[in-house]
């Protein structure tokens, strides 16, 4: 019996996978409130493709989703913290401000979900999103919540986590990666 490939099953699951220009494309941000009813649309679109995912597959670091993984080129994503934590709502996000400490965390990516790579990012970020009434909210994050935040954030400007490897190193197969099914670490201080 042949199994299949983890970007195989998000390819299945509506998933766009890398090679497709969309993922290295900036998004089109929203104009709120004028664009209230496409913004809730997508959104409810990767509410729907969150759901879906997470039927196949457990997410023990969280979980995100941008909308153009989804073939949609707007400014949107949804992030879901691990355990009951309510989702976050990205509409044009913006990092507005970083903590100048890094660390470096393996990421997973559900458009190349056959591979995991070491990525560096600040410990903490403060982000500025638009509200779906138009006002701007800014929330600080820390941690495996910023590094969920600055991944998908990197979706909507064209990026994948790649970008934050060190030089010289390359992602490494899914079944020689060792923290599946566990949070990322930090040091308590």
């Amino acid at each position: 019996m042949t199994s299949v490939r983890p970007s195989q099953q998000m390819r299945d699951l509506g998933v766009v996978q890398e090679g497709a220009a969309i993922l290295t494309t900036p998004a089109r941000p929203f104009d709120l409130p004028t664009e209230q009813d496409e913004a809730e649309r997508i959104v409810d679109e990767l509410f729907a493709a969150l759901n879906r995912i997470s039927q196949v597959h457990p997410f023990a670091k969280g979980m995100g989703i941008a909308a153009p993984q989804i073939g949609i080129g707007r400014s949107a994503a949804v992030v879901q913290p691990p355990g009951t934590a309510p989702a976050i709502i990205l509409l044009n996000p913006c990092i507005t401000d970083h903590a100048d400490e890094t660390d470096e965390q393996y990421e997973g990516c559900l458009s190349f979900f056959d591979v995991r790579g070491l990525a560096s990012r600040p410990l903490g970020i403060t982000v500025e999103t638009t509200g779906i009434g138009g006002e701007t909210v800014a929330s600080m994050y820390d941690h495996g919540l910023a590094r969920l935040i600055h991944h998908e954030i990197d979706h909507l400007n064209g990026l994948l986590y790649t970008a934050r490897m060190p030089p010289g190193t390359n992602p490494i197969p899914v079944e020689e990666y060792q923290q599946t099914g566990r949070a990322w670490a930090y040091e308590q201080k």
